[in-house]
């Protein structure tokens, strides 16, 4: 079983998140930058799969992004993935997720993958198309919002629990497939140092756009959105603080949310 986890690196979750002054991105400058945290369920997951049975013969970990990003990449080499596939070219900066998934399509068709693991959504973009668009880009099926997986005795297919609206369903699938994996899952487990230094020594493969043929024309037919300027969220009015009597604060209370608020 040749296992993929497709991963993005993206802006931790605590950082204060500022816009350009010309509107183009967010400021990157001084950015931290970490693994997607959806994404570390599909590391650990794979890495979960390797330790239990004897059939994973390598796990593979690919992103596109910029030079920073294969610390992302080195991070699931620590963590246990045996290789990696770095998609780095300015042409990739201006892809949007469905073109993006279309890249990574056309980068691992041939490589005869039979689990392609990737997080649910990112938290930055938090669109969640790339896994459903890679499946179809691949003509394999998917499985969303994984919680729980457990591959067959002979490595032919899985057994997956997935959230939906007001229940969990299983499901039986065979392989090759597409899983994205939700919170539920084992958290990705904290890589040691000597990982990470034996993670630095484990094969890196850089490709750019010429790498990839016929890219031009595989973008022109896949289309794509543009994002033409980033504003941050309207800043909130300050809250009213009542100072008076109980009853008579309640009364207040009562008359802001009806007359103000609406919410009465």
């Amino acid at each position: 079983m040749k296992i993929l986890v497709v991963l993005k690196q993206v802006p931790d979750s605590t950082s204060v998140i500022k816009i350009r002054p010309d509107g183009s991105d967010i400021e990157r400058a001084g950015l931290k930058m970490v693994v997607n945290p959806f994404d570390e369920f599909a590391i650990e997951l794979a890495t979960q799969l390797r330790e239990k049975r004897s059939d994973v013969q390598a796990i593979t970990a690919i992103t596109v992004g910029p030079a920073a990003a294969a610390e992302a990449l080195r991070t699931a080499m620590a963590v246990g993935a045996d290789d990696a596939i770095h998609l780095q070219d300015a042409a990739f900066d201006a892809l949007d997720e469905l073109q993006t998934a279309a890249l990574l399509a056309a980068t691992v068709t041939s490589a005869g993958f039979d689990l392609i693991l990737r997080g649910k959504q990112e938290i930055d973009l938090d669109s969640g198309q790339i896994g459903p668009a890679l499946a179809e880009f691949l003509d394999l099926p998917h499985v969303g919002a994984v919680t729980k997986f457990e591959a067959a005795a002979d490595g032919k297919s899985f057994t997956a629990n997935r959230r939906i609206e007001g229940a969990e369903e299983v499901v039986k699938v065979n392989l090759p497939a597409v899983v994205t994996c939700e919170k539920g899952l084992p958290e990705m487990r904290y890589p040691s140092l000597p990982n990470l230094m034996k993670a630095k020594k484990k094969p890196l493969k850089l490709m750019t756009k010429a790498d990839v043929p016929g890219f031009d024309d595989l973008i022109g037919r896949v289309g794509g959105s543009i994002a033409t300027r980033f504003e941050p969220p309207p800043p909130r009015s300050p809250g009213k603080i009542i100072k008076d009597e109980p009853e008579a604060a309640a009364a207040q209370l009562v008359k802001l949310l009806r007359e103000e608020a609406k919410v009465l």
